[in-house]
C-alpha cells in the first residue's frame, strides 16, 4: 500500500524533507501558504544578510556557487541558493503554493488510548495501518478550503514567522493610546523596499529589541533620517552580538565547533570519564568564553555604550540569541544617527513611549517598531485540533517543547517536527534531522518505547537549563551540535567518527561538508 506523506512548509526543512523523503521512494505533497519557497527568507528586512558565514550555512551534497563571494550573502543571494537547490533536485513541482495548512486532526485511536501507549504511535512505527492525518487546507487566493488524508506528517513551518510575540501592557498603557503608529518586526519585513523607505523618511522612530531584526531596521532608519531625525532603540538586556567570526584573529569554529570544545561540556547521557573530563576542564571552558567575549568588546567597544552583557558567550551561543551586528552600527550610534536606551518595562502614552516607572522625560516618537520576536511555539500548538496534541508539544511552563531528536514527539504518531529546534547553523542541522526522519519512513530506525524517549528527552532538557540560564525556554542544541549528529547517525547505522585521525576528529571544526555522504 502506498504510503501518503504531507510536508507543511517549503522554507529550507520543507525543501529538505521533500528531497529526502523523495531519496526513499515516497512522492510528498509539500503546502506553503505563500507563493515561493524560503520560508523566513521569502520575507525579511531587506538590508539583512545571513547570519552565520556560508560555509557553515550550506547543503551537504549543494554548496554555494563561485559568483557568492561574501561569506555573509545577502537575502536576495539566498533566496537565489534556495530556488537553485529547489531546481536542481526537481523539488518545486511536489510544491502546492499558496496552500495554507489550517488545521491537523488525527483520526484511528480514542485520546484516551493514546495516553496508555508504551510505543510511539501504539507500535513504535511510523505508520498505521488505522491511524491516519486529515488536513484543512486553504487556498489563499479563492479562499476556498480542501480537505487532504495523509499517512505521515511532518511539519517545517519554523518559529520566526506568523505568529509575533506582542508585549502585554496595563489597560491604557499600551498602543491603543498612542496618536502613532506601531508595528511588529514582522509586518515591515513584509513591506516592499520602496513602501519601507517611504514609511521611515523624516520621522522620529523608535525600535525596541536588539535582536538581528531589531538593529537591522536601527540601520535603515538612520539611513533614511541620519542624525537630524535619530532612531531610538530601546533594549532590555545587553547581548554578545558579534562584530566577526574571528575573535583575536582565530576562527570561532576552532573555539566552538569541534570535539574538544564539546569535551568540555556536560552533556546529555554522558559516563563517568566525560562527566570528569568537563569538570576538571571548567577553567578552559571559562577562558575560552572570555578570549572571544574581550574581542567583541574591544571590537566595538561596548564599555563605551555601557553595552557590556553580564552573563557570558557561552550562555549565549547555548541559547542560540547571537546575532551578527551589522557593518558600523557602532558607528551610527556615536555620530548619534542612532541612540540606545536600557529599560526593563515601557508603557506608551499619546505621543510616544514612557520608559521604566516614574520616568521623568517621556519619548516623543512618530513610529515604533517592536522586533519583539515570535511566539513559534503557538504556531505549532494551534494547527492541532485535538487539545491533547496541544498538551504534548506545550507540556508545561518549565521546559521546552519536548522532542525526542528534536524530531518527533513521543505521543504524536505519524508526525515529525523539523526546524523549532535551533542550531548554530540551522540548515545543515534540518538537513540531518530531514535525513533522520527519511531513514525512519523507510524502516531503518527503530525509535525506543516512550518511557525512554522521555528519559532522554529529559537528560536534553537538564543540558538546556544548566546552560541557557533564564534564556531556557529556547530549544537550542548550538553548543553540543556533533554530540547531537552523533545520536543521529549512530541510529541511522553510520559511523559518527567523520575525520581522518585522532587530532584531527578532535580539533577540526565540524560542518555539512562532514555528512555529505553516510
Amino acid at each position: 500500500m502506498e504510503r501518503k506523506v504531507a510536508i507543511v512548509g517549503a522554507g529550507i526543512s520543507g525543501l529538505l524533507a521533500c528531497k529526502y523523503t523523495l531519496s526513499k521512494g515516497y512522492i510528498p505533497i509539500v503546502f506553503e501558504a505563500e507563493s515561493s519557497i524560503g520560508g523566513v527568507w521569502s520575507k525579511t528586512i531587506s538590508s539583512t544578510r545571513l547570519q552565520t558565514p556560508k560555509i557553515i550555512y550550506q547543503f551537504s551534497d549543494f554548496p554555494w556557487p563561485d559568483s557568492v563571494t561574501s561569506d555573509f550573502p545577502t537575502t536576495q543571494e539566498v533566496m537565489d541558493y534556495f530556488e537553485s537547490y529547489a531546481l536542481h533536485f526537481d523539488v518545486l513541482r511536489h510544491i502546492k503554493f499558496r496552500s495554507k495548512v489550517l488545521s491537523l486532526s488525527y483520526e484511528g485511536a480514542l485520546e484516551d488510548e493514546m495516553q496508555v501507549w508504551s510505543l510511539w504511535g501504539g507500535t513504535g512505527e511510523p505508520f498505521s495501518n488505522r491511524g491516519r492525518w486529515n488536513l484543512a487546507v486553504q487556498n489563499t487566493q479563492t479562499l476556498l478550503i480542501e480537505d487532504y488524508q495523509f499517512d505521515f506528517i511532518i511539519l517545517c513551518v519554523g518559529k520566526y514567522s506568523g505568529v509575533p510575540d506582542m508585549p502585554a501592557f496595563p489597560p491604557g498603557k499600551g498602543p491603543e493610546v498612542f496618536k502613532g503608529q506601531v508595528m511588529h518586526s514582522m509586518d515591515y519585513a513584509n513591506m516592499d523596499n520602496e513602501s519601507a523607505v517611504a514609511l521611515l523618511k523624516t520621522k522620529k522612530i523608535t525600535v525596541v529589541g536588539l535582536g538581528k531584526s531589531a538593529m537591522d531596521i536601527a540601520m535603515e532608519c538612520s539611513d533614511a533620517n541620519g542624525v537630524e531625525n535619530p532612531c531610538t532603540l530601546i533594549y532590555r538586556k545587553e547581548h554578545w552580538n558579534i562584530p566577526d567570526y574571528c575573535p583575536w584573529g582565530v576562527p570561532m569554529v576552532y573555539l566552538y565547533l569541534n570535539r574538544f570544545a564539546e569535551i568540555l561540556l556536560h552533556k546529555p547521557g554522558e559516563g563517568f570519564i566525560l562527566t570528569l573530563l568537563a569538570t576538571i576542564l571548567t577553567p578552559v571552558r571559562w577562558a575560552i568564553s572570555t578570549f572571544v567575549e574581550t574581542h567583541i568588546i574591544r571590537k566595538l567597544k561596548l564599555w563605551k555604550y555601557g553595552m557590556i552583557p553580564k552573563h557570558s558567550f557561552l550562555q549565549e551561543l547555548s541559547t542560540c540569541l547571537i546575532a551578527t551586528v551589522p557593518e558600523g552600527f557602532y558607528d551610527r550610534v556615536e555620530e548619534g544617527s542612532i541612540k540606545l536606551l536600557k529599560a526593563k518595562k515601557f508603557s506608551f502614552y499619546d505621543e510616544g513611549i514612557i520608559l521604566g516607572v516614574g520616568s521623568s522625560e517621556p519619548l516623543k516618537t512618530d513610529l515604533v517598531f517592536l522586533a519583539t520576536g515570535y511566539r513559534g511555539i503557538d504556531k505549532i500548538k494551534d494547527i492541532f485540533v485535538s487539545q491533547f496534541f496541544k498538551n504534548c508539544i506545550d507540556k508545561s511552563d518549565d521546559s521546552v517543547v519536548p522532542m525526542y531528536r528534536e524530531c518527533i514527539s513521543p505521543w504524536i504518531p505519524q508526525l515529525a517536527i523539523i526546524g523549532f529546534s535551533e542550531s548554530v547553523a540551522n540548515l545543515y542541522t534540518s538537513e540531518m534531522r530531514c535525513r533522520w526522519v527519511a531513514e525512519l519512513l523507510d524502516g531503518n530506525i527503530k525509535v525506543p518505547c516512550i518511557k525512554d524517549m522521555e528519559k532522554d528527552i529529559a537528560e536534553w532538557d537538564k543540558f538546556f537549563k544548566r546552560y541557557s540560564g533564564e534564556y531556557y525556554k529556547k530549544s537550542c542544541i548550538a553548543a553540543l551540535h556533533i554530540w547531537y549528529n552523533d545520536q543521529l547517525c549512530k541510529d541511522m547505522g553510520w559511523n559518527p567518527r567523520r575525520k581522518k585521525g585522532v587530532l584531527a576528529e578532535l580539533f577540526e571544526p565540524y560542518g555539512p561538508w562532514d555528512y555529505g555522504k553516510p
